[in-house]
């Protein structure tokens, strides 16, 4: 494997390719690389020669900001937006969607899994009192509007 700016690029593939698994690097800008480097976007990375290697890699040093610089960029700016107080920094600090998003539904990447509550199922619904279990210890009265149902303290004859 070709070894550009610390990371190894896989040897199999095209260098067009090879170049976007370094972070900080796509499709476009490997092609803008390779054309200002003078290399065919068809060979192969195990194809290169050192002085091929080298020339990526100073092109990649001296135009673009890639891997760990690009990393803390990021992470500096989402904590300068933080330290401010914008609108985006308190979504980062909340851990919900920062870029509008809606999040009644979906957005579970972000909120992670469900916390079930009483108001989603029927968990918490209540019940109509002609449709709740009798109680074990229950004593129906006669006036009772139950009468077509049977119970287990009560006789099996309807008692109307």
């Amino acid at each position: 494997m070709p070894r550009i700016i610390g990371i190894d690029v896989p040897k199999e593939k095209r260098i067009e390719i090879a170049l976007t698994y370094i972070h900080g690097i796509g499709a476009t800008t490997s092609l803008k690389i390779l054309k200002s480097a003078g290399i065919s976007p068809g060979t192969r990375a195990k194809d290169l020669s050192g002085e091929e290697v080298s020339r990526i890699a100073t092109i990649i040093q001296k135009d673009y900001k890639v891997e760990g610089d690009l990393k803390r960029e990021v992470a500096s700016n989402i904590k300068r937006l933080i330290d401010i107080g914008a609108y985006r920094g308190v979504r980062h600090r909340r851990n919900l969607p920062v870029r509008g998003q809606r999040t009644k539904t979906n957005a579970r990447t972000r909120k992670g899994p469900r916390k079930d509550s009483q108001a989603s199922g029927r968990r918490g619904r209540p019940t109509h009192p002609d449709r709740r279990p009798l109680g074990r210890d229950c004593v129906l009265p006669d006036s009772c509007r139950r009468r077509r149902r049977t119970h287990p303290h009560q006789s099996r004859v309807d008692p109307r």
